[in-house]
């Protein structure tokens, strides 16, 4: 590239959290490298789990960013460039005068000009162009999940959407996304209560859907809960209830939306997050029941940041505080509590963040500062777990190592034995 004065690069560079920033410096040092105006191009939009960000820019051979385009949306930027700037600092470069000699001192042929185009005098052009704001990583990420899921609803010829709207956080930020990429009048929110269920979710779940002006179907699942018994009764004699009744609740609702979108030719949206997915707190043909999986790559403490980040941007409760302030619940059973069952989530999102996405073993992470006892039984979890993830449904990537296309490992294994 020694005699490069202007270089061009068409990408297809699929976005993950913070990626704008890591390509524009790499950008940066590529100009200044070669004491070339960069021109960088970039798919937008959304194709299947890949979300690509635009944001393309135009470098100069100082490093300066000349313009950059806006993240997640088509756009089209004329920006002055000045290609005499360069051979100007490559005159003043030692290392480049150098790198030319030995190119003409060389055997191999020369380059092959496939078009001449006028170049300015040096200093004879206005340069720059439109240089769009960075987005805060609130905005960035949810920017991300909209379009994303905008993209694969459209681009795969479905007209409407349908989620379970339990009242917890995860079906709150699926719903604010879903109608953020559709609108409501594309969106039907199917709220499925138990007795299980308070009178603080139902009603949490109402508030949501009027907020967001979604239609939301009240269906009641007691009546079949008492069928599942009636029906199991004899082949469960003599055994307590436990998990298995919990899980024919979730199995119960996923049926319910799953027959909603056989008979309207509706897509169905799952809501769980990257850490139930993780350690496979979720059912199979329950809550994994869908065909898109909204959240399936963010951490349950980015779920709550993004429902507070919504809520500020609105400047109304969007999502009502209560469901921020309540302890997180499947409501499988009466007064249960996820962290019954799982480490608290500031706990358990950091261990997964170490191993899934950075790849550290046990005793790295317990060098971070965690308890040894939590870290191995996340692990463990995790890699018990890898056959739920594989018969879960797509969803949008935001991270460096999303389950499934980054972080393949097989089902049967002795890891940890």
């Amino acid at each position: 590239l020694s005699g490069a004065q202007v270089i061009v690069n068409l990408s297809a560079s699929p976005y993950h959290a913070g990626k704008p920033l890591e390509r524009e410096e790499m950008l940066v040092q590529r100009a200044r490298d070669n004491l070339a105006t960069v021109v960088f191009c970039n798919l937008v939009g959304g194709q299947d789990e890949l979300v690509f960000d635009g944001c393309s820019s135009v470098v100069d051979q100082d490093g300066e960013v000349l313009a950059r385009a806006p993240q997640f949306e088509e756009a089209l930027i004329v920006c002055g460039i000045d290609p005499g700037a360069a051979v100007a600092a490559r005159l003043r470069d030692a290392r480049h005068r150098n790198a030319v000699r030995r190119e003409r001192e060389s055997d191999s042929p020369p380059a092959r000009t496939l078009a001449s185009v006028s170049v300015p005098a040096p200093g004879s052009v206005e340069v720059g162009g439109p240089v769009a704001e960075p987005m805060d990583e609130d905005r960035e990420i949810y920017s991300a999940l909209v379009t994303g899921l905008r993209d694969y609803v459209d681009k795969n010829g479905f007209e409407h959407v349908v989620l379970a709207l339990s009242g917890g956080i995860d079906s709150a930020l699926a719903a604010l996304i879903a109608v953020a990429a559709l609108g409501p009048e594309r969106v039907t929110c199917v709220s499925m209560p138990s007795p299980y269920s308070s009178e603080g979710t139902r009603a949490d779940a109402r508030a949501i859907a009027q907020n967001l002006g979604a239609e939301l179907l009240e269906l009641p699942i007691d009546g079949l809960m008492k069928v599942y018994d009636g029906v199991l009764e004899a082949a469960f004699d003599g055994r307590e209830p436990d998990i298995t009744e919990e899980n024919l609740q979730a199995r119960m609702r996923g049926n319910i939306v799953m027959a909603l979108s056989n008979k309207f030719g509706w897509l169905v949206l799952t809501t769980g997050n990257k850490s139930e997915m993780s350690v496979g707190y979720a059912t199979l043909y329950g809550d994994m029941a869908g065909g898109f999986g909204v959240l399936k790559d963010v951490f349950k403490g980015r779920v709550y940041r993004l429902v507070r980040w919504r809520n500020e941007q609105e400047g109304r409760e969007l999502v009502p505080a209560s469901v921020l302030e309540r302890p997180p619940s499947a409501e499988l059973r009466y007064e249960q509590r996820d962290d019954e069952s799982l480490p608290a989530y500031e706990v358990l999102d950091a261990i997964l963040a170490a191993y899934v996405e950075e790849d550290l073993d046990a005793d790295q992470i317990v060098r971070e500062g965690h308890d040894r006892a939590d870290v191995e039984r996340v692990i463990r979890m995790v890699d018990l777990a890898e056959y739920k993830r594989r018969q879960a449904p797509p969803g949008i990537k935001i991270s460096t190592r999303a389950f499934g296309r980054d972080r393949r490992l097989p089902i049967t294994n002795r890891f940890g034995r």
